[in-house]
């Protein structure tokens, strides 16, 4: 069987030790009838590689959720490979609202496998701030790095509107906000995606940033996102789930099954994930941790076919107009044109 993942240790380590063992005849974590061979693409290839286009060559895929509605036709829904009580159980593993992340049209079309949402982070002994207010006045005397490459300044500034981006007072305080985030911030730094910004703080080129998707493996001290006062902490889910293509299931159902029940039971969610550098879905990892209130509250993104697309356009003309220093009460009329359009 062929499986896709993305081309970072967190996308394949794990599921590259699992052929392993499954190649050296012996796996601890359970048997499954033949080995998948896992292929990698970019992390950018969420993005600009169509899942139903993947499907013609992959049996397994690991995707994210925003990619789903455009690509259904060419899914097995779970619901055609597990009874309801199997995905019962199946449900109450994954943290936050993961689950429910994969569930479109009334039906489940991917199992969580890595779970992740935008947090603060900040090298060690760098106290974070709590409230955006705060974020503001902190950043002035703090090395700050915001993350405002590829899709991320719109993301960034959906979890500041808690998804409400299109209300016009939530989207004038979230860009006057970033606008102001912008001039304290490191230029350079804050233009990268999530690793980017990552790899710059564990090299001591920032040392804070309000709002970044949590990748664990780094030597950093990751906490909840601010939030406004008075609120829940403001964040997009991130994370990737696994479906299955259609293109020859009738031959591989068994043996997809198999990957799929051992992919997300808790030994190897809670063992081999993190022993390998992954990031499990599995709730029992997150439960109680630093970043557990933004992943219960994190927002899911829309899945309409053509989303991905909106996400770039938004958040280059935010990201474009934010370093031109657009008013904010322009840049969100020309947002809000983008969408009318849509």
């Amino acid at each position: 069987m062929r499986g896709l993942t993305w081309d970072h240790p967190r996308g394949y380590a794990p599921l590259d030790e699992l052929t392993r063992l499954d190649l050296a005849g012996s796996n601890p974590y359970g048997d499954v009838p033949e080995p998948i061979e896992w292929d990698r693409q970019p992390l950018e290839g969420f993005e600009s590689e169509p899942i139903a286009k993947l499907c013609e060559t992959y049996d397994v895929l690991v995707i994210d959720h925003p990619g789903l509605g455009a690509a259904m036709d060419a899914l097995v829904p779970m619901e055609e490979l597990f009874e309801p009580d199997e995905l019962a159980r199946l449900r109450a593993g994954p943290a936050g609202r993961t689950w429910d992340s994969y569930r479109l049209e009334g039906r489940q079309w991917a199992l969580p496998l890595d779970a992740a949402t935008q947090v603060a982070v900040a090298r060690p002994g760098v106290a974070a701030p709590e409230t955006w207010p705060e974020v503001a006045e902190f950043a002035k005397g703090t090395r700050t790095a915001l993350c405002l490459g590829g899709p991320h300044a719109f993301l960034m500034f959906c979890a500041l509107c808690s998804g409400d981006f299109l209300d016009e007072e939530e989207g004038i305080r979230a860009l006057e906000l970033m606008s102001e985030l912008r001039t304290l911030a490191d230029p350079t730094v804050s233009l990268l995606n999530p690793i980017g910004v990552l790899d710059a703080m564990a090299g001591n080129a920032a040392d804070y940033c309000p709002l970044v998707y949590q990748y664990t493996a780094y030597p950093l001290a990751f906490s909840d996102a601010p939030a406004w006062p008075g609120r829940a902490p403001g964040s997009v889910l991130g994370g990737t789930g696994l479906v299955v293509s259609r293109r020859r299931i009738g031959a591989i159902r068994e043996a997809v099954r198999a990957h799929l029940r051992r992919l997300v039971s808790e030994p190897v969610q809670t063992k081999l994930f993190p022993a390998a550098g992954g990031q499990p879905a599995a709730r029992s990892a997150w439960k109680d941790g630093p970043t557990t209130a933004t992943m219960e509250a994190a927002w899911i993104r829309p899945r309409f076919p053509g989303y991905i697309a909106l996400q770039e356009r938004s958040s280059t003309l935010i990201r474009d107009g934010l370093l031109a220093r657009v008013k904010a009460r322009e840049l969100l009329k020309d947002l809000h044109k983008e969408w009318r359009q849509q």
